[in-house]
Parts: C-alpha cells; sequence; structure tokens
C-alpha cells in the first residue's frame, strides 16, 4: 500500500469527538517513550509528522491520524508515566477502557513494547485487559535496532514468555530506524481492513 495522504484529523478526549465515518482504526498502545510517534511516522513515511517529545507522557489525547482517507491510526495516550496526577490517570483509563470496549470499528491493536526491556506490569495488564475482552492485538517490538543480531532470539522469548501470547495474535519485530517490520504491519492493516 502506498501512503498518499495523511490528516491529524481529531485530537480526542471524550467519545462524542470520535470520528463517526466508520473507517477501520488501528489503535496504538503502550508505554510513554516506547516510540509510538516514531512508529507512526515511520509508517506514513513522514519525518516528524507525529510529534516526538522528550517529556514522556506528553499525549493526553487519543489522536485519530486518517491515512489515504481510508483508515485510522488511532494514538492512544502512553501508560505507565507516574507524572500525571492520579485523577488525570484515572480519567485516561475510563476513556481508554470506553473506547477499546465500545469502538466498532476498531480492527486491531498495535501494542508496542521496547524490544530491550522485559515488558512490564503495565504492558502484561494491558495485554490481559485486551485478551480479557478479546480485542485482537499485534505486539510491536520497537527499537530492535537497539540490540546486537546475536541476542534478538532471547529478546524475543523473553517478550513472548512474559506476556503468554495467545495463538493468533502476531509478534513484528520494528525500528524506525532500519524500517524492519514496516511492510509486515502494513500487510496486517491491509488484510484486515
Amino acid at each position: 500500500m502506498k501512503i498518499t495522504s495523511v490528516d491529524m484529523t481529531i485530537s480526542a478526549v471524550r467519545r462524542s469527538q470520535f470520528p463517526t465515518d466508520n473507517k477501520p482504526e488501528y489503535l496504538l498502545v503502550g508505554r510513554s517513550n516506547v516510540g509510538k510517534s516514531s512508529f507512526i511516522n515511520t509508517i506514513i513515511n513522514r519525518k516528524n509528522f507525529a510529534r516526538t517529545s522528550s517529556n514522556p507522557g506528553k499525549t493526553q489525547t487519543i489522536n485519530f491520524y486518517l491515512v489515504n482517507n481510508e483508515f485510522y491510526l488511532v494514538d492512544a495516550p502512553g501508560y505507565g508515566f507516574a507524572n500525571l496526577s492520579k485523577e488525570r490517570q484515572k480519567k485516561f483509563g475510563l476513556m481508554m477502557e470506553d473506547y477499546l470496549t465500545n469502538r466498532k470499528d476498531l480492527k486491531n491493536v498495535f501494542m508496542l513494547v521496547d524490544f530491550r526491556n522485559k515488558p512490564t506490569k503495565d504492558d502484561i495488564m494491558m495485554y490481559n485487559f485486551l485478551k480479557h475482552y478479546k480485542i485482537p492485538v499485534t505486539i510491536i517490538a520497537t527499537k530492535t535496532d537497539k540490540i546486537g543480531i546475536t541476542q534478538h532470539t532471547k529478546h524475543r522469548n523473553q517478550i513472548l514468555n512474559e506476556l503468554d501470547l495467545v495463538v493468533g495474535d502476531d509478534f513484528i519485530m520494528f525500528s524506525n530506524v532500519t524500517k524492519q517490520g514496516k511492510d509486515e504491519v502494513m500487510k496486517k492493516i491491509t488484510r484486515t481492513m
């Protein structure tokens, strides 16, 4: 699929602001600083379309990126960042739960985890939440270029074992530097649209 157009159409804080055009949606979830903005920029072939921040936890809205006028990449606030007040964390949690459990246009969740580290408690909790609601998940292991090739199998197995991946869920190794995994992600989107 060739990306010809991208628009950041909506930054939503409540359900009434979500798009109503019934286009397929692909949600990105992951810890703050896992590389969601870099993932989006790599997928859409743009350098700084989705802003990367040196301050983790900066995205505090659900951002809908309309791609080729065909589908949305949906960027959720990063989880696991303690700098937010308990009230804001709760508000985000409720907004995300509402989106995940009620959104009919949601086709797949791309759950980003840092390839260099074991999944955190928050990663495991998110994956179990998605499985509880039977939402299809693709695990995207980011920053694979930061680990030597001889260590890839060890790190891959560590993530798969910690998350206890369900049959049917995919695992893609991804790097915004080498573009590893980009084609697999695009094929996943094309297959499920």
